[in-house]
């Protein structure tokens, strides 16, 4: 099987709410995958899925091969989960947890943890109830990597991480899976941080899915274009060619998949007066927040 998740026609409500409709994509092994979407589009409600926490009102995913609701205790051993929260029993200390977590995963790699472990300075009996939130997210994200996992799911890594510790963990995280071949779903809402690591990301809006794509290519084909426009009040309504629109006084902007003089002839067809048209650069950030609004 050379995807390590198929999702197909992914559709869950919570109650009458519609929170995902008809979600598709796939995640290739040996891969980190950015999901990425503003609160509330559905990212924790899809890892639910996927772990087999909640039941999708209609549509299938597969994980490692099995049907997400009903996954092997076998196979979930194949899967590190940071979800939601971080670290329990913090009356241990870093040498004792991780002896108490060893025993339930066979392929258990206590020299991951204590690589990650060591390069914060930390003392292998220093208690978790004494270390700063930081600390203790880098503790659980080092016994999932111990896990040897082929499919490690990080909701909200960087819960707690101030930018230190978060590109320590990215850079180490990034090595492992080099390293080893592992595959990553990763969410973040420091979308910055994401952009030197994730191969692919999907990207939802409401109920349904905005992109799915190789970061290089959003990054090579997304643009972000700038005018002078004579009417202070412009308003472009959003379509296929301009995905996003701000305008503030007289300048505008567009955001468009579209080339520069695509983008001009749209607004030429569309009686719209403009000077100092060109394109900006953007972050990975900021092409997420031109695609999605920031409203």
């Amino acid at each position: 099987m050379s995807n390590a998740i198929e999702c197909a026609n992914l559709t869950h409500r919570y109650g009458n709410k519609l929170v995902l409709n008809g979600l598709n994509f796939s995640i290739g092994k040996g891969r980190i995958f950015g999901l990425l979407g503003k609160n509330g589009m559905g990212k924790t409600t899809t890892i639910n899925i996927l772990m087999g926490f909640l039941r999708p009102t209609s549509g299938q995913c597969m994980v490692l091969g099995e049907n997400s609701h009903s996954l092997s205790p076998k196979t979930r051993t194949r899967i590190g989960l940071l979800h939601e929260g971080h670290l329990a029993y913090d009356f241990m200390n870093v040498s004792q947890i991780e002896k108490f977590y060893a025993p339930f995963y066979p392929d258990w790699r206590k020299e991951f943890y204590y690589e990650l472990i060591d390069k914060m300075g930390v003392s292998h009996d220093h208690k978790l109830s004494k270390m700063s939130c930081g600390q203790r997210s880098q503790v659980a994200l080092g016994l999932i990597l111990a896990q040897n996992p082929e499919l490690m799911i990080l909701d909200d890594y960087s819960m707690g991480l101030d930018a230190g510790y978060r590109v320590l963990f990215l850079d180490f995280l990034q090595a492992y899976v080099r390293e080893y071949d592992k595959t990553v779903l990763i969410t973040s809402h420091i979308i910055q941080d994401l952009e030197k690591i994730i191969d692919e990301t999907l990207i939802i809006g409401r109920r349904k899915v905005l992109l799915q794509m190789s970061i290089r290519e959003f990054m090579q084909t997304f643009h972000r274009y700038t005018f002078q426009s004579a009417r202070p009040d412009l308003f472009i309504e959003p379509d296929e060619i301009i995905r996003n629109y701000e305008n503030i006084r007289n300048q505008s902007t567009i955001y468009s998949f579209g080339s520069a003089d695509d983008c001009q002839k749209y607004l030429k067809n569309h009686g719209v007066e403009y000077s100092e048209f060109q394109e900006i650069s953007m972050t990975l950030e900021e092409a997420f927040i031109g695609l999605t609004g920031k409203y």
